[in-house]
C-alpha cells in the first residue's frame, strides 16, 4: 500500500503528463471501483453525487459524512484520490485547517476547497478572507507528516457572478497562498478558460458542461485536469429514471439492454 504521501506525490505529478488529467468523480464504491477498472488513473468525490445517494441535495452533507465518504472511496481502490471538501465545512481558516487534517488522516491524496460561502444572500467570501482559508489548509496540506494537493476553488461563475477579472484574481491569491491546483467551474468560453491558464503558474482544472469546450480543446489551451462533478452521477440516475418510466408508464423493458452492458462492466470491475 502506498502511504498517504506517496499518494499525494503521484497524484501531483499526474497534472504534469503530457495530456490533462481526466479525473472522473464517483458517488459511492461501485462507481469507484468501476472507474478504476476502465483505465482512470486517479478519482475525485462529488458533494452533490454523494449528496444523492442520501437523497440530499449538495451542501446539505456534514464534515463527518463526508470524511467517511472519502475514507470509503480511498479505500475501493489503489489509485490516488482527491475530495470535494466544499468550503472547508467551516467559515473560519482555523477550523479549515482542521478539515485538512481529517482529510490526510482518511488517506487523501489531495482536496478542493471553495470560496464559496453556502449563504444564498451572500455566497461569496470576501477576497482576504478566501485567500486566508486557502493559506491555513496549504499550511497543512503541506507540513510535512502529510501532504496534500491542495485545488482552491473560485466560485463565481456557479454563483451568478461572472466577473473573469475577480475570479482570476482570486485564482492568482489562491496561487500566493500556496495552491497547487486552481480552478474556476463553471466556465465555458476557451478564450476565458485560456486567459485563466496563462495568467497564473500553477495546473488548472476545467470542470467539463455542456457547450463547454471538449478535452482536445482545453488540453490545447493548456489545461492540466478535466473533471465532470456530479455529471456521471446524475447521468446514472437520469438512466435509471428513464428505465423506471418506461417500466411504469409503458410497461415495457427496453432499458435491460443497458442493463446488461452495466452487469457486464461491474462484472469486470467487481471480479
Amino acid at each position: 500500500m502506498a502511504t498517504q504521501i506517496q499518494q499525494a506525490e503521484r497524484f501531483l505529478a499526474l497534472h504534469s503528463g503530457p495530456d490533462p488529467l481526466l479525473l472522473p468523480n464517483p458517488w459511492d464504491l461501485g462507481s469507484a471501483k468501476l472507474f478504476a477498472s476502465l483505465g482512470f488513473a486517479a478519482l475525485a468525490t462529488t458533494s452533490s453525487g454523494f449528496a444523492a445517494t442520501l437523497g440530499r441535495l449538495d451542501g446539505k452533507v456534514t464534515r463527518d459524512e463526508a470524511i467517511a465518504h472519502a475514507a470509503a472511496i480511498v479505500r475501493a481502490t489503489d489509485l490516488p484520490v482527491s475530495a470535494d471538501l466544499e468550503n472547508g465545512f467551516s467559515d473560519t481558516p482555523a477550523a479549515v485547517a482542521e478539515t485538512m487534517v481529517l482529510a490526510a488522516e482518511a488517506g487523501l491524496a489531495g482536496c478542493s476547497v471553495e470560496d464559496f460561502t453556502g449563504r444564498g444572500d451572500d455566497p461569496i467570501y470576501p477576497a482576504p478572507l478566501a485567500a486566508d482559508r486557502i493559506a491555513a489548509a496549504a499550511e497543512i496540506a503541506a507540513s510535512g507528516p502529510i501532504r496534500l494537493v491542495l485545488t482552491a476553488r473560485a466560485e463565481n461563475y456557479l454563483h451568478g457572478r461572472p466577473d473573469l477579472a475577480d475570479t482570476i484574481a482570486r485564482l492568482q491569491a489562491y496561487q500566493e497562498a500556496g495552491a497547487d491546483v486552481l480552478y474556476a467551474p463553471g466556465l465555458t468560453s476557451l478564450a476565458d478558460i485560456r486567459q485563466v491558464v496563462t495568467s497564473v503558474d500553477r495546473p488548472v482544472n476545467v470542470l467539463a458542461l455542456p457547450g463547454g469546450p471538449v478535452v482536445s480543446e482545453l488540453a490545447a489551451a493548456g489545461v492540466r485536469r478535466v473533471s465532470v462533478g456530479g455529471g456521471l452521477a446524475f447521468a446514472a440516475l437520469g438512466a435509471v429514471a428513464d428505465a423506471a418510466r418506461e417500466l411504469r408508464e409503458r410497461g415495457t423493458y427496453g432499458f435491460m439492454e443497458h442493463a446488461a452492458a452495466g452487469r457486464t462492466a461491474a462484472m469486470a470491475a467487481f471480479s
